[in-house]
């Protein structure tokens, strides 16, 4: 039987509204309602995983998922930039945030790498491409674009061209040797 996969990203928070790196922080008041009415289009589901972070066992639970936590889901650990907006660092640390995107190897924040987050993502893909049925995951945009760049084996470059919104779906299948990404009719 084909894998079906589909990413959800967790609802919006606060530090989404205002480009901060994030901390373990709750969803916004309204995102478990506007996930409640994303919870149809998921259709039949086998099983449900989740990253360790509130936002995302929020929306789990708003999503009515109970998803086993996964590690490999988490948050890129972003250190000391943690709370802070995108636009105080370019102000007081240009030279760390433009290393940081260009190079993905760097982790001038003390956290990790966007490298080894593609690095245990593209694992846990690689040890699930067997997988039959519906699964769900519910985590972050890093983690999901990262999910895209390994099923497409895409250059770790394209990872700033990938756009995932809160509580945004992307869907793929494998046919247990590779992954697609799947572009769904949504009048299914």
């Amino acid at each position: 039987m084909k894998a079906h996969l589909s990413w959800v990203c967790h609802g919006p928070t606060e530090a989404n509204r205002n480009s901060r790196f994030p901390a373990d922080e709750p969803l916004e008041a309204k995102a478990a309602q506007q996930a409640r009415i994303l919870a149809e289009q998921l259709g039949t589901i086998d099983r449900a995983w989740t990253s360790p972070a509130l936002r995302a066992h929020q929306t789990a639970a708003a999503l009515g998922l109970d998803g086993a936590t996964e590690p490999s889901f988490r948050e890129c650990d972003y250190g000391r930039w943690q709370g802070k907006s995108i636009a105080d660092l370019n102000h007081s640390d240009p030279e760390a945030l433009a290393l940081w995107m260009l190079d993905l190897d760097a982790a001038p924040h003390g956290g990790e790498s966007l490298s080894a987050v593609f690095a245990r993502v593209g694992g846990w893909m690689k040890d699930h491409i067997g997988d039959s049925g519906h699964t769900v995951v519910v985590t972050h945009a890093t983690v999901i674009r990262a999910a895209i760049l390994h099923a497409l084996q895409a250059p770790s470059s394209a990872f700033w061209s990938i756009d995932v919104e809160p509580l945004g779906i992307v869907e793929m299948t494998s046919d247990g040797r590779r992954w697609q990404l799947r572009f769904p009719n949504v009048a299914r």
